[in-house]
């Protein structure tokens, strides 16, 4: 059974930063392609971020382009959103996924997904 746990979240002021950490098990993590959604109070869950299995795509929401980095290691079987210059509209609950392909190809839309995490709370205050 896979099993996707997202750890990291927290609260910090505008301008601070966070590091969310995931892990997958049940499975061999490097055949899935993993991504960061979140959802915001009262919105729809949207898309972050993703990276194919390799590490060699990835792709961001425009909202977060060059603040925050994806990144994963196949050996430590964890996939990683570092997340700069935060802002309050960052504020959500971010949630891991994983979706089982192994082309390069990166996908933005929660169908594509087959496996998620509980979510993780992310505060940011002005």
């Amino acid at each position: 059974q896979v099993e996707v746990v997202e750890s990291g979240g927290g609260s910090v002021q505008a301008g601070g930063s966070l590091r969310l950490s995931c892990t997958l098990s049940g499975r061999s993590f490097s055949s899935f392609a993993m991504a960061w959604f979140r959802q915001a109070p009262g919105q729809d869950r949207e898309f972050v971020s993703a990276i194919s299995w390799s590490g060699g795509m990835s792709f961001y929401a425009d909202s977060v382009k060059g603040r925050f980095t994806i990144s994963r290691d196949n050996t430590k079987r964890t996939v990683w959103l570092q997340m700069n210059d935060l802002k309050p509209e960052d504020t959500a609950v971010y949630y891991c996924a994983a979706d089982h392909r192994l082309n390069q190809r990166v996908a933005t839309a929660q169908y594509e997904y087959d496996y998620w995490g509980q979510g993780t709370q992310v505060t940011v205050s002005s």
